[in-house]
């Protein structure tokens, strides 16, 4: 399944005709349509310095986020995503990245703890998915790496049933949260110090 998948990948990146791709063609090129395949497909761009993509992604994670927690089996990329167009040149780019997360998950990731590998109806995966959109939404200069890559994580494990997977993402979520937090709290303290003085002047 692996080889076949990075092969397609490969193959789509090699032949994206236009100039400017959406995110409905790349996820053609990826296959079917599923949970852990479409956190792959939208957090892979968020981990490239794509201009102006994570907060349309953000939304989408979210809107996914929802539709896990809802226990909705079914998946697809909402509107405004699935219309969203990257250069020809990020497109490769997230195209060519896409297939070596799985070609070297192929090597590692398999089916195992499984029960954790499962979205269900308020699980915190679906939890944690929402919570890292809102993080990709938020201006934070490289705020979005650490937040994608436990997407990529997540979705890896929902694609392999690989609960180990899952878990290290539920973990690089858990220390994204934690350092967004201590991030906005270093902010609003200094914010706050700032206007007192101004204030006081």
């Amino acid at each position: 399944m692996t080889a076949a998948i990075v092969q397609r990948l490969r193959d789509a990146a090699a032949a994206l005709p236009d100039e400017r791709v959406s995110m409905q063609t790349m996820a053609q090129a990826h296959g079917p349509e599923a949970h852990g395949a479409l956190l792959l497909l939208m957090a892979a761009p968020c981990l490239l310095p794509v201009p102006g993509v994570g907060t349309v992604l953000g939304l989408g994670m979210a809107a996914l986020a929802a539709a896990m927690w809802q226990g909705h089996s079914g998946a697809c990329l909402p509107q405004r995503v699935a219309e969203l167009e990257l250069s020809r040149h990020w497109a490769i780019r997230v195209l060519c990245l896409l297939a070596s997360t799985y070609s070297l998950a192929g090597r590692y990731a398999r089916a195992r703890l499984s029960h954790f590998a499962v979205v269900g109806r308020r699980s915190w995966t679906a939890l944690a998915v929402g919570l890292m959109a809102v993080i990709i939404v938020l201006p934070i200069p490289f705020g979005n790496v650490l937040p994608a890559m436990s997407m990529m994580l997540i979705g890896l494990g929902l694609v392999f049933r690989d609960g180990v997977a899952v878990l290290l993402g539920l973990t690089t979520a858990g220390l994204a949260l934690f350092i967004t937090t201590g991030l906005v709290v270093m902010a609003w303290v200094w914010g706050s110090e700032w206007m007192m003085r101004w204030v006081s002047m």
